[in-house]
């Protein structure tokens, strides 16, 4: 068997242009160039696809569970794994398990898993998402208030540990909460601060994107809105051009039209991306599922608790992608790079992850011409075939 995989008889998109009549080359799980397909080396091992479109592996950096589970209720790295893989099904290829507000030992648990998860070399784990508990009791979503509490030196230590331990650390804390040394400590140590969760004004928010802090989570969603004397988070992150901002596109949590106003205003480098933020059911027919006691019901393509707040996302990346396309209006290719090159940029990983450049990871997806998933590819072997 040969080290040289090419892989062709689909349109290849690279994150940046189109091939047509092309082949894929793949050696030691990286991308070693894309070629003309009467210019594949004789040595390789032929792959021959049957139509369809390769597009690079999509990044999610806001998951908190699938397959039945919900990382919360079982931090563990089978657990990582088992979410990892469900996952892949709808062409995520590098994606963060997400931990929602909980206790300290429930965190040190999830960092213990992350750790081990990184030793095994889990396909698909990149690093970890704590979302919370240093976040506004003003915004707090469907976060639990009993357990959301202000950083102390304990907690900035654990992050601080976890980051030297961990590939990639993301922590969503509330501008307003957190104080900007914190922020600054965090920045130091690797660790991706983001704003969410936070009730603060456009200055409070301001200071901690200066003091570190280089992505919002969820825009729009659980912070304080754009108005017309106070910017609040949102006017804050879209006039930062060092911000990027995850949203959920799932026509729910978001107004079409307030997606099309913060595109129109964003500016580099920090862009939007997709992030899916979802939940235990991704991969199930689940009807309900539990968070720190609560019960959570999908229904409507929604997942609320009791009282009718959204409680994470009833969503897939590839929906997500095709949300953006055909009810956004967005092309396809901006699409799938809000969805790959877009959050790896976020992550600073845009030198290996999001294009299908020579160098890179060959994570990659091939849809079918209407953009079904037919099968997933992480470092040059398929983990989901249709």
């Amino acid at each position: 068997m040969s080290d040289l995989l090419a892989i062709s008889g689909a349109r290849i998109f690279d994150g940046h242009s189109w091939h047509d009549d092309a082949a894929l080359l793949v050696e030691f799980g990286h991308v070693s160039a894309i070629v003309r397909s009467n210019a594949i080396p004789a040595h390789s091992e032929r792959v021959q696809l049957d139509g369809g479109i390769l597009v690079p592996g999509f990044i999610d950096l806001q998951v908190n569970g699938g397959g039945g589970i919900l990382f919360n209720n079982d931090p563990t790295v089978a657990a990582i794994r088992t979410i990892c893989s469900v996952h892949a099904q709808f062409g995520t290829t590098a994606l963060l398990p997400t931990l929602i507000t909980d206790t300290a030992a429930i965190n040190e648990r999830a960092i213990a898993a992350g750790v081990a998860a990184t030793a095994e070399r889990v396909p698909g784990f990149i690093g970890l998402h704590l979302e919370g508990p240093h976040l506004s009791i003003a915004r707090k979503g469907t976060h639990d208030p009993a357990l959301i509490r202000p950083m102390d030196d304990s907690d900035l230590a654990r992050l601080l540990g976890a980051a030297r331990d961990l590939p990639h650390l993301l922590c969503t804390v509330a501008a307003e909460t957190v104080t900007p040394a914190q922020i600054s400590a965090m920045r130091d140590a690797g660790i991706i601060v983001s704003i969410g969760h936070s009730d603060a004004d456009a200055a409070t928010a301001s200071a901690a994107i200066e003091a570190g802090a280089t992505m919002a989570t969820h825009l729009f969603n659980a912070m304080s809105q754009l108005g017309n004397r106070e910017p609040g988070v949102v006017g804050a992150v879209l006039t930062h051009d060092t911000v990027f901002a995850g949203l959920i596109a799932d026509g729910i949590h978001v107004h079409p039209g307030s997606i099309a106003v913060a595109l129109r205003a964003k500016r580099g480098p920090g862009k939007v991306f997709l992030v899916t933020d979802a939940m235990s059911q991704t991969g199930t027919d689940i009807k309900t599922l539990t968070l720190n006691g609560r019960t959570i019901t999908r229904s409507n393509g929604a997942l609320r608790i009791a009282d009718g707040t959204l409680a994470g996302a009833d969503l897939d990346m590839i929906d997500a992608v095709t949300y953006m396309n055909r009810e956004i209006g967005l092309p396809f290719e901006e699409a799938v790079r809000m969805a790959s090159l877009y959050p790896a940029e976020a992550m600073g990983m845009q030198a290996t992850y999001g294009h299908l450049g020579a160098g890179a990871l060959a994570n990659f997806v091939h849809l079918s011409d209407d953009h079904a998933v037919r099968s997933t590819w992480i470092d040059g072997t398929k983990v989901f075939s249709a």
